[in-house]
């Protein structure tokens, strides 16, 4: 069964006119370093795939080992067809992106075409750790907020009361999971005045010891306290949109000039946030003396402290998402400048896609966009996908032949290893502790049938092949016939 889906995945692969490949490594149940690959490409009918194809154990985690074996691999995939591999997309550890001996320069020297795209799910954790952490206030704010959920989870006792009163659990430290600061102050802001009464009923019971009445008193001051609300209400206001854009980059069918939207949607929701600081500080500063309590930073210290957060927001957004040559390409699809571009053509552009992707012919290419840009028709589009789909329903293949591979290229592109991260889900639940000394092609096997399930149901002949493959095996004294 494993071999019957593995050449179908092969078969799509071989008809699609581009490849872009996803990897990244974990630790299994055995401690056996796991390199899951992922193929993203085109099928037939013009709908993106991401294809399982394999884990691969390292015997280390070196850039020359990682690199041999995804080659070796890549012979399978790619035998003839080099320039198909138009893309390689890992986190941003050294050892995958270093630029002189990293797995992404060792794989370009095979495969010219492969540009490297560093996940832009990490680069937005990156960027959330950089703004949470090198202000002392803030990183502060988020050690007492990572508290709450520790005192509770440490005695049931504690944990009967949150329930009784809050009826919501507060999440528990987490450093995989992106979101994790996000649900802690969502959390705490919808829940401040019940989690304050929690923590006065378990200091006033009688109930608990003194570490624990201690402690409960201790949280329930950090609530009150007007700098700790103060953060809570900006990180309020914050968090969704960092959700928000966490949630599209996750999206299997995304493409840079979708994601290249979504960016600049973030930049200016953090700024409409950056510019509202004036007002918001004022109104906690108003709401503190009504409630006389002692307000340990001045309005101004607010207001220069938060403006840092969402400058730092800012900035390392732009410093990691707004130069690389895949979202320059994804300007010259960005439809709510096609106005724009009919007066002022993206020439700059132009050529730093013609550099980048060299398959594609410069003036006619031009000639086509051209026509797109005056058209009003295209303008609805909201990505790459939509316009490739506009596209192939009306039959316009032939007529915007350059542009179509553009996006193609372009959608084949991947944004993120957030598959990559999907297939050590399965990895932990076909290797279990009770079945840790499972071998390395049965692994496969089933992590393939379980991650490409659909491809088993879609096949109409999948059992008859399953059959021919299992009678051709060896010579058998029966001939197994499938009626």
């Amino acid at each position: 069964m494993f071999s019957v889906v593995r050449e179908q995945i092969l078969k799509e692969v071989k008809d699609s006119d581009f490849i872009a490949i996803q990897a990244d490594e974990t630790t299994d149940i055995s401690t056996v370093t796991q390199l899951v690959l992922v193929l993203r490409y085109i099928d037939s009918k013009m709908n993106v795939q991401e294809r399982f194809f394999e884990f691969i154990p390292l015997q280390s985690s070196t850039a020359v080992n990682i690199a041999t074996e995804l080659k070796e691999r890549l012979s399978i995939i790619l035998p003839d067809q080099k320039e198909k591999l138009i893309c390689q997309a890992y986190d941003g550890a050294s050892v995958m992106r270093g630029a002189t001996g990293g797995v992404q320069k060792r794989i370009k020297e095979d495969y010219p075409n492969a540009h490297y795209i560093h996940c832009y799910a990490h680069q937005l954790n990156l960027i959330m750790e950089q703004a949470t952490s090198h202000i002392s206030k803030v990183r502060n704010f988020f050690s007492d907020l990572g508290g709450f959920a520790s005192f509770f989870s440490r005695s049931p006792k504690r944990t009967s009361v949150l329930d009784e009163m809050v009826s919501r659990r507060l999440p528990t430290s987490s450093k995989v999971r992106w979101n994790f600061h996000s649900r802690a102050v969502n959390t705490v802001f919808e829940h401040r005045e019940d989690l304050i009464k929690c923590f006065h009923a378990i200091r006033d019971s009688g109930d608990f010891d003194e570490i624990t009445v201690r402690e409960a008193g201790a949280y329930a001051r950090i609530l009150e306290d007007p700098d700790f609300r103060f953060f809570l209400q900006l990180f309020h206001q914050i968090m969704p949109l960092v959700d928000t854009l966490y949630a599209r980059l996750q999206k299997r069918s995304i493409d840079s000039v979708y994601i290249k939207r979504c960016i600049q949607r973030f930049q200016e929701d953090i700024q409409k946030i950056r510019d509202s600081l004036h007002a918001m500080t004022v109104e906690h500063s108003s709401l503190s003396l009504q409630s006389r309590k002692r307000v340990a930073l001045s309005s101004e210290d607010h207001q220069r402290i938060a403006a840092e957060v969402c400058d730092t927001i800012l900035g390392h957004t732009r410093e990691r998402f707004q130069f690389t040559d895949h979202l320059i390409c994804a300007t010259l699809l960005q439809c709510d400048r096609f106005e724009d571009y009919q007066v002022d053509f993206p020439e700059e552009a132009l050529k730093t896609t013609v550099k980048a992707y060299p398959v594609l012919d410069s003036s006619r290419l031009k000639t086509e966009l051209e026509l797109l840009y005056s058209n009003e028709e295209f303008r609805a589009c909201s990505g790459a996908v939509d316009f490739l789909q506009f596209f192939m329903e009306n039959n316009l293949g032939e007529l915007f032949s350059e542009t179509v591979t553009l996006l193609k290229i372009l959608v084949t592109t991947p944004m993120t290893t957030a598959e990559a991260e999907r297939c050590f889900s399965t990895l932990k639940r076909v290797k279990t502790f009770l079945r840790n000394t499972m071998s390395q092609d049965r692994l496969n096997a089933l992590a393939t049938l379980s991650m490409e399930r659909a491809i088993v149901t879609e096949m109409t002949d999948f059992n008859v092949k399953v059959i021919d493959t299992f009678s051709n095996l060896k010579e058998r004294r029966a001939k197994f016939l499938y009626k």
